[in-house]
């Protein structure tokens, strides 16, 4: 049955391929994006599609834009990806990705009460401390903010599941890992695979943050937004906390080897923010599984190939 969804960062990277799954999927989609991070050519393929109603350009803490969405068109869900993601701001600038990522945050919750809308909420797996062995990180390992970016999710989390115990809001938080693929940004940060393959594309040198020995799950972004997607449709992941990886970590040492197979191409250049980072980082899904019937369907191997492809066709810088 065809919903009305409303998808705050829907020009993103991964928001882009939320868009697209759910337009696959017949739904009606309207997007809220201020394109801080975003960008409107992400969503050039779709501009013509019929069930792609609108596109709205603003920020989430503007209530007014909120109001009026939400009473015009009565969600029946909400997928809320739009954030400052960036960890590095947040540790320059922890004001705007406070009131980005959970007075925003709080602003959502307020009109999904009000519609009963239901309310997917994108965190991340920033939120974790270490991972310490390899059964992975579930949704009950241990928490540790140690970025403004993680605290302020965290905190939007908590409200997020407030919503559902206080109000009986459906409300799932989602924690995705490490999302790679096409339409990611090849510059800037976040996008480790995506930089590292520009740069060997070009020639150029590999750069690594601090020793290179910290690992990462990476998770091919169709993986991802098919579980973004699904958690909107599911009643069984309401209140809760699930997380989607691809189950399986690689060190950012071994990650540039694979890319670029070539030692001789790769540099390890002065960490910028080391009290940030997370040394192990490897997801457990086994939730996703059981409540979804999630699980990842594209390897490291063949995700890194798909988006070699895209970047060197032209892909957006």
């Amino acid at each position: 049955m065809s919903k009305n969804v409303l998808l705050t960062g829907g020009a993103g990277f991964i928001g882009r391929w939320v868009t697209k799954k759910l337009l696959d999927e017949g739904h009606r989609v309207w997007i809220l994006d201020d394109l801080s991070n975003g960008r409107e050519t992400n969503l050039e393929e779709f501009r013509q599609h019929s069930d792609l109603k609108k596109f709205v350009r603003g920020t989430l803490l503007d209530e007014q834009i909120l109001g009026d969405l939400f009473e015009e068109h009565k969600f029946d869900i909400c997928y809320h990806l739009g954030a400052s993601i960036n960890v590095q701001d947040s540790i320059d600038d922890p004001r705007t990705t406070f009131n980005n990522d959970t007075v925003g945050t709080f602003y959502i919750l307020e009109q999904c009460k009000k519609y009963g809308t239901k309310v997917v909420f994108m965190s991340t797996c920033m939120v974790y401390d270490r991972c310490s062995d390899e059964s992975g990180i579930d949704e009950n390992h241990p928490t540790k903010p140690a970025s403004p970016y993680a605290g302020a999710k965290i905190g939007a989390e908590n409200m997020v599941l407030s919503y559902y115990h206080a109000y009986g809001l459906p409300t799932v938080v989602i924690r995705p890992f490490n999302t790679y693929g096409p339409f990611q940004k090849t510059g800037g940060e976040g996008g480790v695979v995506a930089i590292f393959l520009k740069n060997e594309l070009e020639g150029k040198t590999l750069n690594i943050y601090g020793e290179g020995t910290q690992t990462r799950d990476l998770l091919y972004v169709e993986d991802c937004a098919r579980f973004v997607v699904q958690a909107g449709f599911s009643d069984e992941v309401n209140g809760e906390i699930v997380n989607a990886g691809l189950g399986r970590d690689i060190s950012v040492n071994d990650l540039a080897l694979l890319i670029t197979g070539d030692a001789a191409r790769i540099k390890h250049v002065e960490h910028i923010h080391p009290q940030s980072e997370i040394q192990k980082l490897l997801c457990n899904s086994g939730k996703a599984k059981r409540l979804l019937g999630w699980e990842p369907q594209v390897s490291l191997e063949e995700g890194i190939s798909r988006t070699r492809d895209w970047i060197a066709q032209g892909g957006l810088a």
